[in-house]
């Protein structure tokens, strides 16, 4: 849910419906990405990832997608917190991404995971699947 609403808060940035000056609104994205959203997508490479490998085939434009898109969100990320004046083209090209990639694990990777592993594994991964 903070991914969703930092989406939400990056896509506004800028623009007259926002209620964040842009300063609040990167604070907002460092304190969601550091270590919170960084350590998610970790948790998905490393944990939820490797499980998902041992029950089905990975090899899939879904996973594929969604590895690519962790990369793209790190960089835009990366770029938007080292630069003190970012640029709003990337603030919101950032905040559509993050929010279409949530949606995206939501509706397609983890029911994906959660059909594929037996329900004793899905209890030990349950923590991760957020």
């Amino acid at each position: 849910m903070v991914a969703l609403h930092t989406a939400l808060k990056l896509k506004r940035a800028g623009k007259e419906e926002s209620r964040l000056t842009i300063e609040e609104i990167l604070a907002d994205v460092k304190n969601f990405w550091v270590p919170e959203g960084q350590e998610h997508f970790r948790e998905e490479e490393e944990i939820l990832l490797p499980a998902f490998a041992e029950f089905a085939e990975i090899d899939r434009p879904e996973i594929t997608e969604m590895l690519l898109e962790h990369v793209k969100i790190r960089s835009l990320i990366h770029s938007v917190l080292s630069d003190t004046e970012a640029p709003l083209p990337t603030m919101h090209e950032l905040g559509k991404l993050l929010e279409t990639h949530v949606r995206k694990e939501e509706r397609v990777i983890f029911p994906m995971i959660e059909k594929a592993l037996p329900e004793e594994r899905l209890k030990k991964l349950e923590p991760y699947f957020h």
